[in-house]
C-alpha cells in the first residue's frame, strides 16, 4: 500500500483553460474572459474548478492502479481559486491509522491548498 500519493502537476494557462473550456463545453466567462472577470469577486480569469478535481485524480490512478481508483470515494472542497498561469500539484497521503483513507491536496507553487479533502477505498478498491 502506497503512504503518499504520485505528484502530478498542471500549468494552467489560458490555452489549457481554454482547451479544457472546449473538452467540457463550460464557456463560462470567468474562465476564458478577461474583461468580464476583471469586474467579478474574483476580479481575474481561474481555471474550472473540476480541473483540479481532474489533475486529482490521476494523481490518484496514477498511485493506486485502475482497479482501486475506480473503486474510491471523492470527498473534496475548493479553498482558493486557480488562476491563470499558475501551477498545480495534485497529491496526498495515507491518514495516520486508517489504512483506506488518503488526506488529498491541489496545490499551488506557493504550497498553498487550492483543493483539500479525502479520497477513502471502497471495499474492494485495494490492489492485489
Amino acid at each position: 500500500m502506497t503512504t503518499q500519493l504520485r505528484a502530478v502537476s498542471l500549468t494552467a494557462d489560458a490555452d489549457v483553460i481554454r482547451a479544457y473550456g472546449e473538452l467540457t463545453d463550460d464557456f463560462n466567462p470567468i474562465h476564458i474572459d478577461p474583461e468580464f472577470a476583471a469586474r467579478t469577486p474574483m476580479g481575474g480569469c481561474i481555471a474550472h474548478g473540476t480541473m483540479s478535481i481532474c489533475l486529482l485524480w490521476q494523481s490518484l490512478f496514477r498511485s493506486l492502479g485502475d482497479a482501486a481508483a475506480q473503486r474510491v470515494e471523492l470527498d473534496v472542497r475548493f479553498v482558493k481559486p486557480v488562476r491563470v498561469g499558475e501551477t498545480i500539484h495534485a497529491g496526498g497521503e495515507l491518514e495516520p491509522g486508517d489504512s483506506a483513507c488518503y488526506r488529498v491536496w491541489v496545490r499551488g507553487d506557493d504550497g498553498v491548498d487550492r483543493l483539500v479533502g479525502t479520497a477513502r477505498l471502497l471495499s474492494g478498491g485495494m490492489s492485489a
